[in-house]
């Protein structure tokens, strides 16, 4: 895959590495060959394909890789899928690249960090998803969360086919394991399902599965369109209250949850404000003051000298504080994924 124009600010490590998302199932990223797995759709929407990305240094392309799929070598259409999941995740476009440029420019630390890509999934419905499992519980919940449903896909998968359940207790490769865990469901594979079987079936979920389960059936009703929404974002001049009023107007869809959708798509005016946003203020900025009734003030005056570009500002200097603490993201195990917060007994709860 060519990285075009964006090749000179684009690094994989630091594309990837850098949000929550890509510690959530169905990523696999691998420290030690700087490669991100995971299984993404192919042209049919209901296949998926396990992908390896990798980039070899001082090349302008990607290296993709389709590990496990029957049909080898991938049809045109299912190369056209993948290329735009890939592009999407790594944001690889020419929209991506002169906001990347553009905020470098305000910011002359995110130059020298090669900071300005916020890694995201293949899709605005899976965003949409994993910014429920973020709001007011731990992130080893939202990680149990994201792994949940992916457990659901694959069984899901297997019973269309008519191959049963998982088998579990039999040894595997970790990409076997990874395979058996499945894709993240779309909404035509939730929409069908009752609230009450996914609550009994993945308790971890608990009454967020009435919000997911909300959402898929909009979606696939045609009451909701994520796809347009992010079409009318990318537009200039957009409508952004428009945009948000439709969106915040779902159940489980309040100002952070709505701030990291926007975020996603590609819009980063709004800082998605949370307990974890309180102690960054107090801890890094000195402001000892700050709480929920004067943090939305005080991220204006912090960041909106880099506005348009306000979340990738506060997220630049987020991830400094988790890697001063923590080390690397990039070469952090899997099993300490789950203790990577800034204080590691509270909720993320949303102010």
């Amino acid at each position: 895959m060519e990285l075009g124009e964006c090749k000179s600010t684009f690094n994989l490590e630091k594309a990837v590495c850098n949000h929550g998302f890509f510690m959530m199932a169905p990523n696999n990223w691998i420290p030690s060959t700087k490669t991100l797995q995971r299984p993404l759709r192919l042209s049919d929407d209901t296949t998926s394909a396990v992908v390896s990305i990798s980039h070899p240094p001082c090349h302008s392309f990607l290296l993709l890789k389709i590990l496990l799929h029957s049909q080898f070598p991938p049809s045109s259409p299912d190369r056209h899928a993948i290329l735009a999941q890939v592009g999407r995740m790594l944001r690889i476009s020419e929209r991506d690249e002169r906001d990347v440029r553009e905020f470098q420019k305000a910011c002359p630390k995110a130059k020298a960090r090669g900071f300005g890509r916020l890694f995201r999934s293949p899709s605005i419905f899976e965003d949409a998803v994993k910014s429920i499992l973020l709001c007011n519980c731990t992130w080893s919940k939202s990680l149990q969360m994201a792994q949940a449903l992916c457990e659901l896909q694959f069984d899901l998968t297997n019973t269309r086919k008519g191959k049963g359940k998982r088998k579990r207790g039999k040894s595997s490769t970790p990409l076997q394991a990874e395979v058996r865990m499945g894709n993240f469901p779309t909404s035509k594979e939730l929409a069908s399902l009752e609230e009450s079987y996914l609550r009994e079936k993945y308790p971890v979920l608990g009454y967020r599965a009435k919000y997911i389960l909300q959402l898929a059936k909009n979606v696939e009703s045609g009451r909701v369109s994520l796809e347009e929404m992010e079409e009318t974002m990318n537009k200039e001049p957009y409508d952004y209250e428009r945009v948000y009023q439709e969106l915040s107007h779902l159940n489980g869809f309040g100002p952070h949850t709505c701030a990291n959708v926007f975020m996603c798509i590609g819009n980063y005016q709004s800082v998605p404000v949370d307990t974890e946003t309180i102690r960054h203020i107090q801890q890094v900025h000195g402001r000892k003051t700050c709480d929920k009734k004067t943090v939305k003030k005080q991220v204006e005056e912090i960041y909106d000298k880099f506005a348009p570009f306000q979340c990738l500002a506060y997220w630049m200097e987020l991830l400094e504080s988790y890697e001063d603490k923590f080390g690397k993201l990039s070469e952090l195990s899997k099993s300490s994924y789950s203790i990577l917060s800034g204080r590691l007994t509270k909720k993320n709860n949303e102010s």
